[in-house]
Order: structure tokens, then C-alpha cells, then sequence
């Protein structure tokens, strides 16, 4: 990998630059990501090879995370994650519309449905052979 200033870049693999920005741990979890159709390059599906420029739009999602990026600097290079912070602006919509899925998901809970009380005996039994029998 070749470093250069954003000068001498015109562009930029989408999987390489998704991994320099730290939105995946790794290039090949970048790659599976495009592959698997959770990120798209100015609103139309992208391969891992699509060369991405500045003043692109990168829609990607995370797990439950949905995030709508701008690019502002090319990167072939993972650095530190502050360096990586400026390749990338977060448009004001994504980040209200995560603000807003974090807070439902802490008010509900998080998912997370919690028996009012400790199973008795008779309903320990009858969960132990509900699980043997599948």
C-alpha cells in the first residue's frame, strides 16, 4: 500500500478506504460488508474495487447502526483513529436518526424481556424437558 498526500489521490478502492476510516476492523470485513449489499456509494450498490472519490456519499450499515457518511480525504492507509475521523463527515440526518434508535432501544429495554421471577422448581423441570426434546 502506497502512502500519498490527498493532493496526488484522485481515488480510492471502497473496501480500502472503509477499513483506513476504522468503519471496519478489517479490509476483508469491509469487503464482505460491500459484498453483502449493507454499503452503497452515492446511493447505488458499490463492489469492493469501485475507486471512491471526495465529495462521495457512503451509505453503510452495521449491525443495527445506519450511518450516511461524506468523504473528505483519501486514504489508503489505516492510521490512528483521529487521523481517520477527518476522512469522513457523518451527515446531521444519520446522526439524529441514531440519537433516536439509541434512545428506543434504551427506553425499551434494549430488547432485553426479563421473566418477572425466578423459574420454580416444576417450571425449571418443565423448561429442562422442553429443551432436551428439540
Amino acid at each position: 500500500m502506497k502512502h500519498t498526500t490527498n493532493e496526488e489521490q484522485k481515488d480510492v478502492r471502497a473496501d480500502v478506504w472503509l477499513w483506513a476510516a476504522r468503519m471496519y476492523k478489517t479490509r476483508s470485513m469491509a469487503k464482505q460488508a460491500i459484498e453483502g449489499g449493507k454499503v452503497d456509494v452515492n446511493d447505488a450498490g458499490c463492489k469492493p474495487s469501485k475507486a471512491v472519490h471526495m465529495g462521495d456519499r457512503i451509505r453503510l450499515t452495521r449491525g443495527e447502526e445506519r450511518l450516511e457518511l461524506e468523504i473528505l480525504a483519501l486514504s489508503e492507509v489505516r492510521g490512528p483513529a483521529a487521523v481517520a475521523q477527518t476522512l469522513y463527515r457523518e451527515t446531521d440526518e444519520s446522526k439524529v436518526s441514531r440519537e433516536q434508535i439509541r434512545e428506543q432501544r434504551r427506553l425499551s429495554g434494549a430488547g432485553l424481556n426479563r421473566p418477572p421471577k425466578r423459574p420454580n422448581k416444576q417450571q425449571r423441570r418443565e423448561l429442562r424437558r422442553l429443551k432436551d426434546s428439540s
